[in-house]
């Protein structure tokens, strides 16, 4: 059994996985009737299904899914899905600080930190912590219908699995204030100029974003890899320590078999075949 095909068939009981194209893999939240709110269980299937899509070479780009069409994510279950767990978290010392450590926030920050990209593919609302989710991964392809925003404060709750960071970083810190203080939730069009959605697709998004996936997963992977990490170490670091970055990235990617063959491909004007070397 290849990786890829023990991604897709890994056994979960909140999420789905499949590989609906070559070297694409899909994740897909599976609690519809819950507008996919998250449970702890959940984040740790999600964890699983992540960390075998970061190590499965042969995978090279991701879309995050939420199943229906009423929502990609609306944060965390504040129902009485987990009661037993929830008692637990409760009594115990820093549990709910614990449980968000081990939870939702590593969720978030390992899409970033991966080195290949992922895609949010947002149908109805991704707010709250379904929100920063999004915000996780690369980019974010949204239908008419798609709602973003951040909710927690309409419970008294927090943008705790990593919004807080994120809102503002994406939005600006007034914009993001604002909309987690007054628990705003946003129309598409109004999240694409805020700059939350990457792509409006008012056609098959489903179609749009697995073709996209394709798209990236047909280029150069260890340059694909090299380049998210430079970018993402960037949003972090200084213009000079980007430059070094880079000095370190092209002494792994230009003595790669793959930019020879990119070489030879463009001579002999045919596709390149890369097989990430």
């Amino acid at each position: 059994m290849s990786a890829s095909t023990a991604f897709a068939n890994a056994d979960f009981e909140t999420l789905i996985c499949d590989v609906p194209r070559p070297h694409v893999a899909r994740i897909t939240l599976n609690r519809p009737k819950a507008m996919n709110a998250y449970t702890f269980a959940m984040t740790q299937e999600l964890q699983r299904a992540v960390a075998c899509y970061r190590d499965d070479d042969d995978l090279r780009a991701l879309v995050l899914a939420g199943a229906g069409d009423r929502a990609f994510c609306t944060g965390g279950d504040i129902g009485d899905s987990e009661p037993e767990h929830r008692e637990r978290v409760q009594r115990a010392p820093m549990g709910m600080g614990r449980e968000m450590r081990d939870g939702m926030q590593p969720v978030v920050a390992e899409l970033r930190r991966i080195d290949k990209p992922s895609v949010a593919m947002i149908q109805g609302y991704a707010v709250a912590g379904g929100l920063a989710l999004a915000l996780g991964c690369d980019f974010r392809f949204a239908g008419p219908a798609a709602k973003l925003g951040d909710t927690s404060n309409r419970f008294g709750l927090l943008p705790d699995e990593g919004g807080a960071w994120l809102f503002p970083h994406v939005m600006g810190y007034d914009k993001a204030l604002k909309m987690s203080l007054l628990h705003e939730i946003y129309d598409v069009e109004t999240a694409f100029r805020l700059g939350l959605v990457t792509e409006i697709v008012s056609g098959n998004l489903e179609e749009r974003t697995l073709s996209f996936c394709e798209a990236l997963a047909g280029k150069a992977p260890l340059a694909v890899r090299l380049t998210k990490t430079m970018m993402m170490r960037a949003l972090d670091s200084t213009y000079q320590s980007s430059l070094g970055d880079a000095q370190l990235a092209v002494m792994i990617a230009n003595p790669a078999d793959d930019v020879r063959e990119a070489t030879q491909a463009f001579r002999e004007k045919r596709a390149p075949r890369f097989k990430g070397r």
